[in-house]
């Protein structure tokens, strides 16, 4: 899954004897080793939830308490539309429900004499109850009135003013986006599928977002959906990361490249790629001897990470190996080292 093989280069074979080759080189180190897909996917970032902010009511928007693009939390007072209508509209059928409620006691009690007929009472009724119902629809319509946001989230560019008159349901007053915390949609290609699944199963896969001109370490989330079907068109699956972004490195509808881990090599043997030389016979290396001479060894090579190869057979931790230097080099050749780097990747269990 995504191996990836060093590559090497000619060489024009040097003499034994003469001056020492001065080279550069590196130990090979057993470390843990990440494997990820290869190559990465690219994803795009999108908010966990997005709400469209309307009126419920037509009318004047008296006030803003928001400025655009700032944070809001749930129930924090976003619009007030005018609401000296909808207070004139409760006065008013609040009086008449006091009248016909005055007019149906009065029926009541006809009615129990006798003196009214039942269809003069179930129309007094009726009359009552109709006005009931407007009073409780003006209430609605005054609390209407103002606009709280319904999640938490950043808003976005502000549609409509104060002044502005607005029709309800028609007009859009605002778009809010959940990003605390935030998803990155991506799609892997349908093989990996088996593997993910199989992972999922024993651990949570750690997932990290990469993009230009990023300061820091790369954000970190966990992939947490896989959707129900492949795409037959593409042939890969979607997938999300959510990722707690509450540094907002990730900002909705940003492209990101997406490292997913399915598992981790332990204690793998590790040399920088530019140790790796491929020849007639295959994928070698020049490993330096106590007597720093050089001998050709050759090695059977796995994934590369970070410009680092895995070592699966011909080498051993501790060993070390030309990483710069070797046209100039043959087996039995005696070096000089110019200076030394040591090898490192250092990987957690966790994240890639």
């Amino acid at each position: 899954m995504g191996l990836a093989l060093a590559a090497g280069c000619s060489r024009i074979p040097a003499s034994k004897g003469g001056a020492d080759v001065p080279v550069l080189t590196a130990k090979a180190v057993a470390t843990n080793v990440p494997v990820l897909i290869d190559p990465p996917p690219f994803g795009h970032v999108m908010p966990v939830s997005t709400v469209t902010i309307r009126s419920q009511i037509g009318g004047t928007i008296a006030t803003v308490n928001f400025q655009e693009g700032q944070e809001v939390k749930k129930g924090d007072l976003l619009f007030t539309i005018d609401k000296r209508p909808s207070q004139a509209a409760l006065a008013r059928d609040q009086a008449q429900l006091e009248n016909a409620q005055i007019q149906f006691d009065r029926e009541q009690k006809l009615f129990d004499q006798k003196l009214v007929s039942q269809d003069e009472y179930d129309t007094s009724k009726s009359t009552r109850d109709a006005l009931a119902a407007t009073v409780q629809t003006d209430e609605l319509n005054l609390q209407y009135c103002e606009i709280h946001a319904p999640i938490d989230g950043r808003t976005g560019g502000l549609q409509f003013h104060e002044g502005n008159v607005v029709k309800s349901p028609d007009d859009v007053l605002l778009t809010i986006n959940q990003i605390h915390p935030i998803y990155v949609a991506f799609g892997v290609l349908e093989r990996y599928l088996p593997e993910i699944q199989r992972q999922m199963h024993d651990h949570t896969l750690a997932v990290s977002a990469n993009f230009e001109n990023l300061t820091g370490e790369p954000p970190r989330g966990d992939l947490t959906f896989v959707d129900n079907a492949v795409d037959q068109t593409t042939g890969k699956i979607l997938l999300k990361a959510t990722f707690p972004n509450t540094d907002e490195k990730l900002w909705p509808g940003q492209f990101v490249e997406v490292t997913l881990q399915l598992d981790e090599l332990s204690d793998a043997i590790v040399v920088p790629s530019q140790a790796v030389q491929t020849g007639q016979k295959g994928q070698f290396v020049y490993v330096v001897k106590p007597d720093q001479t050089v001998e050709q060894r050759s090695v059977t090579v796995g994934l590369t990470y970070q410009n680092e190869t895995v070592v699966t057979e011909g080498l051993a931790a501790g060993e070390t190996v030309v990483t710069d230097g070797q046209l100039r080099l043959a087996p039995g050749v005696k070096v000089s080292v110019k200076s030394s780097i040591e090898s490192a990747v250092t990987v957690s269990t966790n994240a890639p």
